[in-house]
């Protein structure tokens, strides 16, 4: 990867602090300009500098300006104020800076990244509860996999298949005769086309039940114990008896059938998520057997007990952390493992068998405590010593009355009823603007602007705060929405067709600025690479977002401002033209980025 505009000027301005004695732990301190007409970017390190120095910060920032070796990069440098230093690049240099290489961001450090996403419980529908670590998880594997290569990513789709629910639902369809039903000595399943499937029951018949189960695990002591043995014989995988056998038995029945139900939404939300990519709760009881450093479940305990870190407290086997009252249990009285057991087996598998770098998990900003306790462990124990563990959380979906999204009956809102509400919407308005399209131009308009919209209302927002879901705000053709990029795409590709060529033919030509709106996007434009750094960086696909809306916002002011196929002069009008290509390619790029495909018209 070519060095970043970030980069280039972070060493131009190191070199400079060095050269007028600044210690090289002062930072430069570079930013982008928030008023174009004061410059580029700003220079602020020279304030502190000046203070540990006891000089005049405005003096200092002037020896500085005039030690910074210029080049082809920089145009001019402006003092202001107490000691900022303005930065104008050279309209030249950015011309240079565009073409394919902007959107070829890979780095020479090859980073192992795990991205653990979505991670639904099973035998239950997914819910809109989902829909945020799938798609923010989605989007950051995208863009560390655009960065590092997609083998140095590994998503994980750490499904809850081991849980107390399947206990219950396996006893609460034995009593009901329910488990009769299910032609459950037939290996093979045959599926049909529709969302109902093998076995005469669907995943939301399942979810019934399960409601049915846990009223009973409420109320009936005797059954909440029959249910906690049936998932120990589960997690030990025990057949010994006729309870062992029954659960490991339906176990896989209802697994198979939760995870088709998910493949369902992953492949309507646009999502790289499939069958490779999963490994549940389960997944760890047996791998061990995997290959080399993998302990599992029962390895992991071995370790924390060799460290002398487990305490017995009620039965139960639990790590108690300095300053923390709350226990980290990993085993219950039972002998039940936990989500702690198997997160921690998850930790020791990516880390120490899958050598991740990094480990990112995509959460619910409410699992916050868990995750400080479950890092803390580890570190501890020696299972992830120098790799990096990282929480994204994210906040909730709120209804248009700032309450958590629910249905009008205040219950769970299927997210495939998600889906297919703003799908439905989608294509109406597709419909409305194009009444003149096939059915079939407007079914595939729909459910590609529908199905947009709702995954960038989500994305465009800061993923630590809670927002509201409104169909018609991010259905408007107007603002930070996908159905304006989308058509901002459409705008510049049009462009083309009427010029008889594609994207692609001007995208490496020469350009030439000659006026400010052509900088202002030359430079947005250039900035791409450090974006997406950023936002590999600090996890937060918003700033990927917010800087294709400003693309576009730029794009249309340089299209008001500057003719492209109206202007006399050939040379111009091609060099307004490759600006265009560029802007359509990072437009496209940053788009796939996010999940979200362009579309030639709309």
């Amino acid at each position: 990867m070519q060095e970043t505009i970030q980069q280039i000027l972070e060493q131009k301005f190191r070199s400079a602090f060095i050269a007028v004695g600044i210690d090289s732990n002062i930072p430069v301190i570079l930013q982008e300009s928030g008023r174009p007409e004061f410059g580029d970017y700003q220079i602020n390190g020279a304030m502190a500098a000046a203070k540990q120095l006891k000089q005049n910060p405005r003096e200092l920032a002037q020896k500085i300006i005039d030690n910074v070796e210029f080049g082809s990069v920089i145009e001019k440098l402006e003092l202001a104020g107490p000691g900022f230093i303005n930065i104008h690049l050279a309209d030249a240099f950015l011309a240079g800076r565009l073409g394919s290489g902007i959107t070829n961001v890979k780095s020479t450090d090859k980073k192992n990244i795990v991205v653990d996403l979505s991670s639904p419980n099973l035998a239950k529908e997914m819910h809109v509860g989902h829909l945020r670590s799938t798609v923010i998880g989605d989007a950051l594997a995208r863009v560390n996999e655009f960065i590092y290569g997609e083998e140095h990513v590994l998503r994980q789709n750490h499904v809850g298949d081991w849980g107390t629910q399947f206990g219950m639902l396996i006893l609460y369809m034995r009593e009901h005769n329910l488990l009769e039903q299910m032609d459950y000595g037939n290996d093979s399943l045959q599926y049909d086309n529709t969302t109902r499937v093998g076995y005469g029951f669907h995943v939301r018949d399942l979810e019934q039940f399960y409601q049915g189960a846990k009223k009973r695990f409420d109320e009936d002591p005797a059954f909440a114990e029959e249910a906690r043995a049936c998932v120990v014989k589960l997690q030990n995988w025990d057949f010994s008896d006729e309870l062992g056998k029954l659960a490991c038995t339906f176990w896989n029945v209802f697994r198979s059938e939760s995870l088709r139900h998910c493949q369902q939404i992953y492949d309507l939300l646009g999502v790289k998520l499939n069958e490779t990519h999963v490994c549940g709760e389960s997944f760890y009881e047996k791998v061990h057997q995997v290959g080399q450093n993998t302990r599992g479940l029962i390895g992991v305990i071995e370790e924390l007990e060799k460290k002398s870190l487990l305490v017995e407290s009620d039965g139960a086997k639990c790590v108690f952390l300095d300053g923390d009252d709350t226990p980290f249990m990993v085993q219950k009285n039972d002998g039940g493992y936990l989500y702690a057991t198997t997160d921690l087996a998850a930790i020791d598998y990516r880390v120490n068998h899958k050598h991740a770098d990094r480990v990112l998990y995509v959460v619910d900003a409410r699992q916050s405590f868990h995750f400080k306790q479950l890092f803390a462990v580890a570190k501890k124990a020696g299972i992830a010593q120098h790799s990096e563990l990282i929480h994204v959380p994210f906040g909730t979906m709120m209804g248009e009355d700032g309450k958590p999204f629910k249905t009008r009956t205040g219950g769970t809102v299927k997210l495939i009823d998600l889906i297919n509400e703003a799908v439905k919407r989608a294509t109406a308005l597709v419909k409305e603007r194009n009444p003149e399209w096939s059915d079939d131009e407007i079914a595939s308009l729909g459910q590609i602007l529908g199905v947009s919209a709702m995954k960038y209302a989500d994305l465009s927002k800061n993923r630590t705060t809670d927002y509201i879901f409104s169909f018609d705000k991010m259905l408007e053709f107007e603002g930070n929405t996908a159905p304006y990029l989308l058509y901002a795409y459409t705008r510049i590709n049009s462009i083309f067709l009427k010029a008889q060529s594609t994207i692609d033919d001007y995208l490496n030509k020469d350009i030439m600025i000659t006026n400010g709106d052509e900088h202002k996007l030359a430079l947005h434009i250039a900035r791409f690479p450090d974006r997406l750094i950023q936002v590999a960086r600090e996890n937060y696909p918003h700033y990927l977002c917010s800087y294709i809306y400003e693309l576009a916002v730029l794009f249309m002011k340089f299209y008001e401002s500057s003719p492209i196929l109206k202007e006399a002069d050939l040379v111009l009008r091609d060099s307004r033209l490759v600006l265009a290509a560029n802007t359509g390619k990072t437009l496209e790029v940053a788009l796939r980025l996010l999940g979200i495909p362009v579309v030639a018209k709309m």
